[in-house]
């Protein structure tokens, strides 16, 4: 496990008490480095949206816990944000809660020549992920060739 995973794993567990206890979802924990910059950052969810009072209920709370349990060696910026209407599908019941709903697959090697996909997600398992296309015909594609995948949206 990279020291990147251990963070996320680490800073997830110790955020979960905090969703818990105010109903929200955790989508997403991020540890990643941007223009030199490390960022810690939490997506969350909840019914009806999230708002920047529960940004900061849950930002304030996990600075408090962060300082307690000082895990993380670099200086970092800590976020926590709303996912956002194009965010991945990356955990299981982001995918269940899909079923049926259009999405955007970009693969990282095509598949008959093609490295984009947009139909309705039909099924999952841990290896797969098949798309509905829109010609009713489906493909099934192998998870570790998803490079992303998430709502797809006409606008």
């Amino acid at each position: 496990m990279t020291k990147r995973e251990q963070y996320e794993e680490m800073a997830e567990k110790l955020v979960m008490p905090i969703i818990e206890k105010n109903n929200f979802e955790l989508v997403d924990v991020e540890y990643l480095k941007e223009a030199g910059t490390w960022y810690l950052r939490f997506y969350i969810d909840k019914e009806g949206g999230i708002t920047i009072d529960d940004c900061e209920l849950v930002s304030r709370a996990m600075s408090e816990q962060l300082d307690d349990n000082d895990f993380i060696e670099d200086s970092y910026i800590l976020e926590v944000s709303s996912p956002g209407l194009g965010r991945p599908l990356k955990k299981e019941k982001d995918l269940a809660r899909n079923i049926g709903e259009e999405v955007e697959v970009r693969l990282f090697q095509a598949i008959d020549g093609q490295k984009e996909y947009i139909g309705a997600l039909a099924s999952y398992d841990k290896d797969t992920v098949t798309i509905e296309l829109e010609d009713t015909s489906s493909i099934k594609i192998q998870r570790k060739n998803i490079a992303l995948i998430r709502l797809a949206f006409d606008f």
